[in-house]
């Protein structure tokens, strides 16, 4: 079982996307990331690295699922940990992250992400 929050952004998919999995930017988002790095070129299955949380730890993780454009979910130190979704819907896009059954408390940092993800994605409106 696993929870989930889900989010209506105005952004194209395929820009969520892309701030999703560029590792260097998890922490403009992500409410418990400090940092992270990839042990290697590329974020795909099996992709590696090391992420750093508000805590101060430096974590390994890996991406155990992935699908390009669409999906992905990862461990860090070994535990399941948050799966995340990106649904094309109209001009913009529905966004799910998802928790094992475990870590339902950490929904609402989830919902902060979402809420942080759909303003960095908003296009700039041009001046008149």
């Amino acid at each position: 079982m696993r929870f989930s929050v889900s989010r209506r952004m105005a952004a194209p998919a395929g820009a969520v996307w892309e701030l999703l999995t560029d590792v260097g930017r998890w922490p403009e988002w992500g409410p418990s990331v400090r940092g992270a790095e990839l042990d290697s070129a590329g974020f795909t299955a099996g992709s590696t690295g090391r992420v750093r949380t508000v805590a101060g730890l430096s974590l390994p993780f890996r991406v155990t699922k992935f699908r390009d454009g669409r999906s992905w979910s990862w461990s860090v130190a070994g535990l399941r940990a948050t799966g995340h979704l990106v649904v094309p819907e109209g001009d913009g896009c529905r966004v799910t992250f998802t928790v094992p059954w475990w870590a339902p408390a950490y929904l609402p940092v989830c919902a902060a992400a979402l809420r942080r993800i759909a303003r960095i994605t908003v296009s700039p409106v041009s001046p008149p």
